[in-house]
């Protein structure tokens, strides 16, 4: 970090009260963003260090894969998707302090119990059974679902943040994802026009299934690294949510599939059987225009859309940002992309995938 950015973070902290906090960081994630987490008087909060900007380029001369992608590239949709998420009752961060411009919040801190770790324990930190954890997810996602998608929503400086649909971009740049990264890193050969052409052809013909029903917005990182567990509060609101500056409007199925087939934690079948079966069953009765069959056909495509799209991204963070330790993940990747395909309407997908992609890794 610049000597000039750590004397606009001083001033700022110093503007908002905090001068002289005790600050230590926060693990990161795969962004280019920045934590602290603060103390002053036994009071905590955390700092989120974001200057603006895209990430890397998806290729030379082109747009960054971040504006493709319709991923946030300044806090300020954090900051509007949060105070949103706040007004419908869930547990988004509160912001004590903002530098809108400097790229510089102060957020409430809402501890440690990340839900990837208490998963990996196997129950939650006063010994809840994780299935209690689960549920409680399951009904952040159907609160968050029960009002109509926000087409802008305020910032809080006067400006909006107008939130993007899951459109053309971002799903064609999404599918390259695994072209352009799982089959030269991994398999050592590029994916041919031909290749390509087959392949998006094959998505345009499912994209039907993943447009069926009515939108919501979707969070699109609704899993167990950006979920915390706040046993004390009551309903959804048990559920802490960080990293949702990246949400879209676009299908109910989005963050079930996120959430049920997490790319970081194993979920066993029956568990997630079980929870897809549990939203199902009050998405009928809570949700309007819910229908139960176009749910789990979308359910089924986003899934392996997913799927191929972190398959082509663990290879993208070991190849193009040194960070091995993503490659971990690929196995149980691999092991939800079978679920998926398993669903009758994804058979073509299936074929061309064991004939010209995984029959010859």
């Amino acid at each position: 970090m610049s000597t000039s950015r750590e004397e606009t973070i001083r001033a700022f902290l110093a503007q908002a009260g905090w001068a002289g906090a005790a600050r230590r960081p926060l693990a990161g994630d795969a962004s280019t963003r920045r934590y602290e987490r603060l103390s002053r008087g036994g009071h905590p909060a955390v700092l989120m260090d974001w200057p603006s900007g895209p990430d890397a380029p998806a290729a030379a001369g082109l747009a960054a894969y971040s504006g493709i992608a319709h991923l946030a590239e300044n806090c300020r949709p954090f900051v509007a998707i949060g105070e949103h998420l706040r007004r419908l009752g869930l547990a988004a961060p509160e912001i004590y302090a903002a530098d809108l411009d400097h790229g510089l919040l102060l957020l409430e801190d809402l501890g440690d119990h990340v839900y990837g770790a208490l998963i990996e324990r196997g129950r939650g930190p006063s010994g809840e059974e994780l299935d209690e954890l689960y549920r409680a997810a399951i009904e952040t996602l159907l609160q968050l679902q029960s009002v109509t998608a926000p087409v802008a929503l305020p910032v809080g400086d006067g400006s909006h943040h107008a939130v993007p649909h899951f459109d053309d971009s971002v799903f064609r740049a999404e599918l390259d994802v695994f072209l352009d990264w799982y089959l030269p890193v991994v398999l050592e050969r590029e994916a041919s026009p031909a290749m390509r052409e087959d392949y998006h052809g094959l998505w345009t013909a499912l994209r039907p299934l993943i447009d069926a029903g009515r939108p919501t917005l979707f969070l699109r990182d609704f899993h167990s690294p950006n979920l915390l567990w706040l046993g004390g509060r009551e309903g959804a609101a048990r559920v802490g949510l960080i990293d949702y500056q990246d949400a879209l409007i676009g299908s109910r199925a989005y963050d079930v599939v996120s959430f049920l087939q997490d790319a970081r934690r194993d979920v066993p079948v029956a568990r997630e059987d079980a929870m897809r079966a549990l939203y199902v069953g009050r998405a009928k009765g809570e949700l309007p225009g819910f229908d139960e069959e176009q749910f789990l056909a979308a359910y089924a495509a986003l899934g392996a859309e997913r799927a191929l799209r972190l398959i082509g991204l663990w290879p993208r963070l070991l190849k193009r940002d040194g960070k091995p330790q993503y490659m971990a993940h690929m196995p149980r990747t691999m092991d939800y992309l079978r679920r998926d395909l398993a669903h009758p309407a994804l058979a073509p997908l299936g074929a061309w995938l064991d004939a010209h992609v995984f029959g010859r890794a």
